[in-house]
């Protein structure tokens, strides 16, 4: 087992969003990266020319990378469907993607000798957020109904005395509960890295990132994260669409410290003990309103239209999700270095990708 020195990683999804920023910085910190990716079309354009470097294969065909995986010391799983999902329709595209891209990668990674494992989890793993009542302390909210949704009506309140929650930060052994097609791969995912760290035996990290934004993410999709779309209708000339009430509390953290926190953790997972699976909340630690989000977007840009509060709402959103960065400071000596405020305002005019 290598426990220090540089390392050759395995990075999957190299050549997109977070991978690119990923390469750069494993590459940066001295190790070895052998660079794969399949292009989907939900992440690229078909104008997307990735580098030389990267070896155009799916991850749902992992049983074939024998000579790839060779003096491999860790991968770094980043390839995913990402999003929400459009439709149930999309449901087959996340599990043969996530689901069963995962469970191919850890099967070959055994039949290679490979047992150190980090992969991209996410937020949406835990369904709604942390909350208390003032009177009646802490409550898990059931699903929000439709027709208060219909009605205007976002707020999470406490089951007993109605009143309005306060939402408070998720740690990592809060309860999982997936709420939308993706969510609920994400979790499968880790409960494939948390059986196989048992049973091969492996060691695997799961780092839960939050709202992921910074140069190169998607331009608008249905598949793009909300950051992207505020952009790209703002560069349409439109007015940045904010659903509910603009009051969803999120946390918003740079693709350049989500890198960082990729190379400590392929860093930490090389000198641990096997059998063990651990996950992380990837995050700034400095909570925004979606409203303010679309504010300090458009504040990054001359004569751009102000954000226009819709009531619209989608099925399969929660309301609150706030994490801790706790542990990830003191387990993997992880800490956000740009503050959203900062980030999103550059953001405005950080060159983006095709999609």
């Amino acid at each position: 087992m290598v426990t220090s020195g540089p390392m050759r990683v395995l990075l999957t999804g190299s050549a997109g969003f977070i991978g690119t920023a990923t390469g750069t910085a494993l590459r940066a910190s001295g190790h070895d990266v052998v660079e794969v990716d399949a292009l989907v079309p939900q992440a690229h354009s078909r104008r997307d020319t990735p580098p030389d470097s990267v070896h155009l294969l799916d991850v749902r065909h992992a049983g074939d990378w024998v000579e790839l995986l060779e003096g491999v010391d860790v991968v770094c799983h980043l390839a995913a469907m990402v999003g929400a999902g459009v439709t149930v329709a999309d449901l087959p595209l996340y599990a043969a993607n996530n689901d069963l891209g995962t469970a191919a990668l850890l099967a070959a990674m055994s039949r290679a000798g490979v047992s150190r494992f980090v992969q991209a989890s996410s937020m949406v793993v835990y369904g709604e957020g942390l909350y208390r009542c003032p009177v009646h302390g802490a409550q898990a909210p059931a699903p929000r109904r439709v027709k208060d949704l219909d009605a205007g009506r976002f707020t999470n309140t406490c089951p007993r005395c109605r009143t309005v929650l306060d939402w408070e930060t998720v740690t990592e052994d809060a309860a999982l509960d997936p709420r939308s097609s993706y969510a609920a791969s994400k979790v499968a995912q880790e409960h494939y890295a948390s059986a196989w760290a048992r049973q091969a035996p492996g060691c695997a990290i799961s780092l839960r990132y939050h709202n992921v934004y910074g140069p190169g993410m998607p331009k608008d999709t249905p598949y793009s994260g909300v950051a992207a779309i505020f952009r790209s209708a703002m560069e349409a000339g439109r007015a940045p669409i904010v659903f509910e009430d603009g009051g969803q509390v999120r946390d918003f953290v740079h693709v350049a410290d989500v890198a960082r926190a990729n190379v400590a953790a392929v860093e930490a997972v090389r000198s641990r003990d096997p059998g063990g699976h651990e996950a992380y909340n990837v995050c700034s630690g400095r909570p925004v309103t979606i409203l303010d989000v679309a504010r300090m977007v458009t504040a990054g840009q001359q004569g751009a239209l102000a954000p226009v509060v819709s009531g619209e709402y989608r099925l399969g959103d929660v309301r609150h999700i706030v994490a801790s960065p706790v542990l990830a400071a003191a387990e993997l000596g992880f800490t956000a270095q740009v503050d959203p405020k900062d980030g999103l305002a550059h953001f405005a005019s950080d060159p983006l990708r095709d999609a």
